[in-house]
């Protein structure tokens, strides 16, 4: 007789805007069950439970005494997820955390250490290196399409966040800004890809000290700027390959590609059906053009896309489907294996993301003491692994 599927309880800590997509991903799976949600305003807290029909409204303090609570997702601004992991993986459960993992490379290191000693698994944001298309871009790496990679180069320009964002305040506070808001999609991409980085340089600025906000009750007020806005920052990677990458917030417009990879024997290009938005989508169009072909040739996603063709979109990973890397490490922790939106990619790409801000106050090219290995691409099966634990 077959066994159900254990059920994983979920407690939410941060009821903010990007709550709704985690918690309408979560929602299709039968062996995760959202059971509470909690922020510190506990009027929040209430109308989210209600909108998702989630049991229990808590404060941050009792959802992480709560003991029928398994793992611990938190979505709260970034100054204060080191925090609020911390006190979770100290009671004993796991936790998945959006980006990034915390503000300083001795945060980061406290949590991975006390994960491991607690016997506790802990995920990170991003997960959208699961999306079609950047599986796409993988293979077509890996078979040889473009021969030996060489260089890679990454953009994202936008006029930051407080035209569409209520309370954009995080994004300019430590912790935030371009790099760390967006280089997270972009660096975990890159490792996904390429492998370790092993060192880095940047340069930064900012174009204004305070910032206005033009949309929501906020509307017309200012708010002050306490990080750089615009980043350009050189990757130097273990494979030998070299890197660009510029995060903006002071962008108002521009047709740069927003991802392209170079090779010995072709070039992949990946275009954008949002122009602001890059690696931090699942979807989007992957384009190939080879040494022997004078034309660009548009890639399926993945390659064997009937493979992936799986309702609600959810399975074939080309809609947003942020959460997923949250069901995936729920299966690693079901099977006792390594999971991919892993501590270990978070922590890398935190340091090169300290490093580049390092080297933009210093002017010196900084070397990086972490390692990590590629996440290995997902397997042709995913979506029935997927498929399993959905609701019928």
């Amino acid at each position: 007789m077959k066994k159900n599927k254990p059920i994983t309880r979920v407690g939410l800590i941060g009821c903010g805007r990007i709550s709704d997509i985690y918690l309408k991903t979560l929602s299709r799976f039968e062996h995760i069950e959202v059971v509470s949600c909690a922020s510190l305003d506990i009027g929040e807290s209430k109308a989210k439970a209600q909108k998702f029909n989630i049991k229990k409204a808590q404060t941050p303090d009792e959802l992480i005494k709560d003991e029928s609570i398994d793992l611990v997702l938190n979505l709260t601004v970034p100054k204060t997820h080191f925090e609020v992991s911390f006190k979770a993986i100290q009671a004993g459960k796991h936790v998945y955390s959006e980006k990034p993992l915390s503000t300083s490379m001795k945060d980061a290191q406290i949590l991975t250490d006390l994960a491991r000693n607690k016997g506790v698994y802990l995920g990170c944001a991003p997960d959208t290196f699961f999306g079609n298309r950047w599986q796409t871009v993988r293979k077509l790496i890996d078979a040889g399409e473009i021969g030996t990679p060489t260089g890679i180069f990454s953009f994202v320009g936008t006029h930051g966040t407080e035209r569409h964002h209520p309370n954009p305040d995080f994004y300019y506070e430590d912790g935030g800004g371009p790099l760390m808001d967006l280089g997270p999609y972009y660096l975990s991409l890159m490792v996904f890809l390429f492998g370790s980085i092993v060192q880095v340089s940047g340069l930064s600025n900012r174009a204004f000290q305070q910032r206005k906000i033009e949309n929501g009750a906020r509307n017309g007020e200012n708010i002050d700027v306490h990080v750089d806005t615009h980043v350009q920052a050189m990757l130097s990677f273990e494979s030998g390959l070299i890197g660009s990458m510029t995060m903006s917030f002071d962008v108002w417009d521009s047709e740069t590609p927003r991802f392209e990879i170079y090779g010995t024997e072709g070039v992949i290009c990946v275009s954008d059906p949002d122009p602001v938005h890059g690696a931090n989508i699942f979807q989007g169009d992957v384009w190939l053009r080879k040494q022997n072909n004078s034309r660009w040739s548009h890639q399926p996603r993945p390659l064997g896309r009937e493979n992936w063709e799986i309702p609600d979109n959810l399975h074939n990973l080309s809609s947003d489907n942020r959460g997923v890397g949250l069901v995936e490490m729920v299966s690693a922790i079901e099977h006792n294996t390594t999971h991919r939106a892993s501590d270990s990619l978070a922590i890398h790409t935190l340091e090169a993301m300290l490093g580049i801000i390092k080297s933009s106050n210093t002017h010196k090219f900084i070397n990086l003491n972490t390692k990590c290995e590629r996440p290995a691409p997902l397997p042709e099966n995913f979506n029935d692994i997927l498929q399993h634990g959905m609701k019928k």
